[in-house]
């Protein structure tokens, strides 16, 4: 099949009528069955578009290029250009999104802003209706998103179906919840504060901001852009969503579920850009009433210092440290430590990032994680192994330095160095010392280093003085260490003999220091994409209700 041709009628028919009922609800095997379906139709289930862009999404492409979304249609921008969106495992390019201009970015505001106002003005029940129609559509075509994930971002085939079903539940409990917080306001009454009669009566409500620029990273571009889009939408904002480029045909994809659920014209736009062009006019366009943002550091940095006095939801990435008292259960760590820093190839912001042992266990340990590493699968996505390729040559090469620093400086390397392009086999380093860059500089890899503490104080003191604050964890068997730890270390969340970990997605999940601003997590997010109306009743006499 020749990469970027669209599939043939005949072929597109027998994938949607014969491939998606017999997937069902079962995520195994479903790039295998995709394949198998191409195959049977004369394709060879390569690298062309697959069921990108085809069936009910056929819209979304026009020719070899993925539209932008506005005004309830998709459209190829007039600036002609295009961004390539590369394959991580072959870095050849996979699907080419639509460069939107200037104006059009400007247009999707103007839209968005009308479109809100009306859109404030639909009762609370109707919008919980529209959150629960985009969900079941979202659901029911988890398979050609998934199919995208695994080859824009190299996301694992299973773990990309979890992703797409997540991201529907997600959106069901966000309408839920929404209509739990946002049915309810206060009364207050004046003579409560010295001074006052009974007549003044206040009624507080939460009304909209207005509208929400999303801006959601490569790692999970579909879950992490319905958390932002979910709470907006069910407040009573419209959105104008800024996909990352590796993981925009996913999240273009997703949004098309939005479309066809029929939310109002002009409520939801998805505009892919070149960031280095137009990303300080995106979010600096006075327009915007709110930024939620995930992804990198200083592009966070640099987002809040030039924000128009607007509202930001942020969350940075982080250094999140492993910490394992002489007491732990080093089987149960071990376990932990696998699960924790090597899923996704460590491309997660609450990925282990860093272990600290103590010195009496630290040998043990590393030999028990030794043993599990061996055991991880390497290669591609599409067979589901653990370690896939990172998701760009620039990302594995700073990776490579990372772990050529800290040999240079005595560290050891657990297992031999391999890379094969952007595929890093999984690598502990043991014996890292403070000076190496690796025990404070945030890998998004399959390699994690290990440092030997002699006390529990001194792991916490390593992990205060990080930059980031994200998450943190503890392995003791002693509740009242576990609690002195959790009380110590300076992060937005804390687990207790469990790796780092985000969700359940309506758990409160936010950072300190570099690692982010505000709280996310459903209610929190509802809650901060609102603000609070008070209208205050000034009566001519005192007004008491006498039973």
């Amino acid at each position: 099949m020749t990469r970027g041709r669209r599939l043939p009628c005949h072929v597109i028919s027998t994938a949607w009528s014969i491939f998606l009922p017999r997937v069902g609800s079962d995520p195994s095997g479903t790039l295998e069955c995709i394949r198998g379906v191409l195959s049977s139709c004369g394709c060879d289930g390569g690298l062309g578009l697959g069921l990108a862009g085809q069936g009910p999404f056929k819209s979304v492409l026009d020719g070899d290029v993925f539209c932008y979304y506005a005004d309830g249609e998709w459209k190829t921008s007039s600036s002609g250009k295009s961004l390539a969106v590369l394959n991580p495992s072959n870095g050849k390019t996979q699907y080419k999104v639509t460069a939107c201009t200037r104006d059009e970015v400007n247009k999707a505001f103007q839209s968005a802003k009308k479109a809100q106002k009306e859109w404030a003005k639909v009762p609370l029940c109707k919008r919980a209706e529209y959150l629960y129609k985009a969900a079941a559509i979202l659901k029911a075509h988890k398979t050609p998103i998934a199919e995208c994930l695994v080859r824009e971002v190299a996301k694992p085939a299973k773990d990309s179906v979890t992703e797409v079903v997540r991201s529907a539940d997600l959106i069901v409990y966000t309408a839920e919840e929404g209509i739990r917080i946002l049915s309810q306001g206060k009364f207050l009454v004046s003579d409560s504060f010295p001074g006052n009669d009974r007549n003044k009566l206040c009624f507080t409500s939460k009304v909209p901001l207005g509208v929400v620029l999303c801006i959601p990273p490569f790692n999970y571009p579909v879950n992490l852009s319905v958390s932002k889009l979910g709470p907006a939408l069910i407040a009573g904002n419209a959105v104008v969503l800024k996909p990352p480029t590796q993981g925009a045909v996913s999240a273009i994809h997703m949004m098309h579920c939005f479309h066809l659920a029929g939310f109002p014209k002009g409520l939801l736009s998805c505009v892919t850009i070149k960031v280095s062009e137009l990303g300080d006019y995106l979010t600096t366009h006075p327009m915007v009433n709110c930024i939620s943002f995930t992804g990198g550091c200083e592009t966070g940095i640099s987002i809040s210092r030039k924000a128009n006095m607007v509202p930001l939801q942020m969350e940075l990435g982080g250094k999140d440290a492993f910490i394992v008292l002489d007491d732990a259960d080093l089987e149960a760590a071990a376990t932990n430590v696998i699960k924790g820093g090597f899923a996704f190839s460590g491309q997660r912001c609450t990925a282990v990032k860093v272990v600290l042992a103590q010195e009496s266990i630290a040998d043990t340990l590393v030999s028990k994680i030794n043993a599990k590493v061996a055991k991880l699968t390497v290669g591609p996505p599409e067979q589901d192994c653990d370690i896939v390729p990172v998701v760009s040559d620039a990302s594995a090469n700073f990776i490579e330095g990372l772990v050529s620093d800290a040999k240079q400086k005595g560290a050891k390397l657990c297992q031999d160095w391999k890379r094969q392009g952007n595929l890093i086999w999984p690598i502990l380093v043991d014996k890292v010392k403070p000076e190496m860059r690796i025990a404070w500089e945030e890998p998004f890899g399959p390699i994690i280093p290990v440092i030997r503490i002699k006390t529990q104080e001194e792991g916490i003191k390593h992990c205060n003085a990080s930059r980031y604050g994200l998450q943190g964890c503890v392995f003791t068997q002693s509740l009242d260490r576990a609690m002195q730890v959790s009380d110590a270390m300076e992060t937005g969340t804390v687990q207790i003999n469990a790796a780092p970990a985000r969700g359940p997605d309506h758990f409160p999940f936010q950072g300190v220091r570099d690692s982010g601003i505000g709280s996310q997590g459903i209610t929190n997010s509802i809650n901060m994409m609102v603000k609070i109306k008070t209208t205050v009743m000034n009566l001519p006499s005192n007004s008491y209700t006498i039973a």
